[in-house]
């Protein structure tokens, strides 16, 4: 007899990469390696790397945090995880960050887009979308808002994306309407284009002063072409946050990273954000494969010790791989983030003159009565996905966090915003990965026109993006409960149709 070549270490649910059937799924622990491997009854075998460290995965649990409920639920339970989405009432945890896809519409073709994004050069001189796809009105952005102060009260963080969101006609109109419901952060996903090109619109943004997530994936001219579709693009990029900078707005820059395409940009990447006015911090996403991909190899994927490494690698001036700290609302294996303090040109990383382990220890951290509960909601507060580096709430954050360390920091708020820079690493599911445990915990909601929230790697997988792009092709202003129609997935075969017929 001999052994398996691999450690069974749990048994969960996924999906088929081919039909999104809901089958078991096996993660393995093989050369230290997390392995998801699963079977469907119609297409066979599948394996894929989830996570490139065993033991990082099985010690990041300690950082899973209880989660919070909602005030309110928008689905009933029928067919169970992942089919319910709404949230409904066995999520585990509420929204930090509610997402609303303006548009699908987009002036790039990227090859890599997980919205499946149309571009407007194919379009018909004049329209606005296709059969397949949809431009959000102001009423029912307004009920979607208005169903997210609904159910978490004070929401923390709406981010308008698309598409592209900054070609939609009303896009300004709908960064104030959120700003006026009260919602801490209004963040705007761009790529920079308009920004770069329009005076007016730039004008405006600065009025608004939305926080700016921008696509910024390296500069290579390859890196552009092969992820973008389009050489050239990082000098808008340039272009972008150097408006931004003389505009006084904020921006985080955030690169889908690619195996064989722009890994070895990471360290020029967070050196660059670090020396720039306008970048207050670096978000990281290893390519997952949903909507539209490049061919890939699922067991040589990229994933967050991959980066740790590159970052370690490439930045190790700055950052090492254990300034990183699993963010802890959502499943502790989904994001890392790291904050530091930068005082010309010299980056202090808060985990280095503060034990943050001790504070976010959720399976240990309760036996330890010196700890102050201060300190550890100051870090639950950064280490979530509601957090937004450059605001004068992640400095209090920050400030609170690290007093009496002796690190000088600067009593105005204002100023130690502006001297806090944050790296996130932030993972999402595909087809391949999907992990119905994993999926509970989610806290990044789409927001739809219908009042559900639904989890962001549901939405991009298991055919909701499919079935209420149709739905809302179909019906461009439908507002309210019920108005899209029963579009929650039901079964396998009707999610492969959805697919197919947007495909089509």
């Amino acid at each position: 007899m001999s052994d398996r070549p691999e450690i069974f270490w749990e048994l969960t649910r996924s999906i088929c990469p081919v039909c999104a059937r809901v089958v078991d799924a096996q993660i393995l622990f093989r050369d230290n390696r997390v392995i998801m491997r699963k079977r469907c009854p119609e297409h066979g075998w599948f394996e894929a790397l989830t996570f490139n460290d065993a033991e990082l995965y099985v010690s990041s649990a300690r950082y899973n945090k209880p989660g919070t409920l909602p005030l309110e639920f928008a689905a009933e339970v029928a067919e169970g995880c992942p089919h319910d989405c709404g949230l409904c009432p066995e999520h585990k945890q509420h929204a930090c960050l509610g997402l609303i896809e303006v548009n699908t519409a987009c002036n790039l073709a990227c090859p890599l887009c997980f919205a499946d994004a149309v571009s407007t050069h194919s379009l018909t001189p004049g329209a606005s979308h296709t059969p397949h796809s949809y431009e959000l009105t102001y009423e029912q952005v307004d009920y979607m808002l208005d169903r997210f102060v609904a159910a978490e009260g004070n929401p923390e963080v709406v981010q308008f994306s698309g598409g592209e969101p900054t070609i939609h006609p009303r896009i300004l109109d709908f960064v104030e309407l959120a700003q006026s419901k009260h919602i801490k952060y209004v963040m705007l996903n761009t790529n920079g284009i308009r920004i770069a090109r329009d005076e007016r619109f730039l004008a405006r943004l600065a009025e608004l002063k939305p926080h700016i997530y921008l696509q910024f994936d390296g500069f290579d001219e390859r890196t552009d072409a092969t992820i973008r579709g389009k050489k050239g693009l990082v000098k808008d990029k340039l272009r972008a946050l150097d408006r931004l900078a003389e505009a006084g707005l904020r921006a985080v820059l955030v690169m889908a990273l690619e195996r064989g395409v722009n890994e070895h940009e990471v360290g020029e990447v967070i050196r660059f954000g670090l020396e720039h006015p306008a970048v207050f911090g670096v978000t990281i996403q290893p390519a997952f494969h949903s909507g539209r991909f490049m061919p890939f190899d699922p067991l040589q994927r990229m994933t967050i010790p991959d980066v740790l490494g590159l970052i370690e690698t490439q930045a190790g001036e700055h950052f090492v791989r254990n300034d990183f700290v699993p963010i802890p609302c959502c499943f502790p294996t989904c994001n890392f983030v790291t904050y530091a303090y930068v005082d010309h040109g010299h980056v202090t990383p808060l985990p280095r003159v503060l034990n943050v382990d001790d504070y976010l220890d959720y399976l240990a951290n309760r036996t330890l009565p010196d700890l102050s509960v201060d300190v550890q909601r100051a870090l639950e507060g950064l280490w979530s996905s509601s957090a937004v580096p450059g605001t004068e709430r992640a400095a209090g954050q920050f400030n609170c966090a690290a007093c009496n360390l002796g690190m000088g920091l600067p009593t105005d708020l204002g100023t130690l915003s502006e001297r806090i820079f944050m790296v996130v690493i932030k993972d999402f599911l595909d087809r391949w990965t999907f992990n119905v445990k994993t999926l509970m915990k989610c806290c990044v909601e789409v927001l739809v026109p219908d009042g559900r929230m639904i989890p962001f790697c549901a939405y991009n997988n298991v055919g909701y993006r499919e079935q209420i792009r149709a739905a809302l092709a179909a019906h461009p202003g439908a507002i309210g409960p019920g108005s899209l129609g029963p579009i929650s997935p039901n079964g396998h075969g009707r999610v492969a149709q959805a697919r197919q017929s947007v495909l089509r």
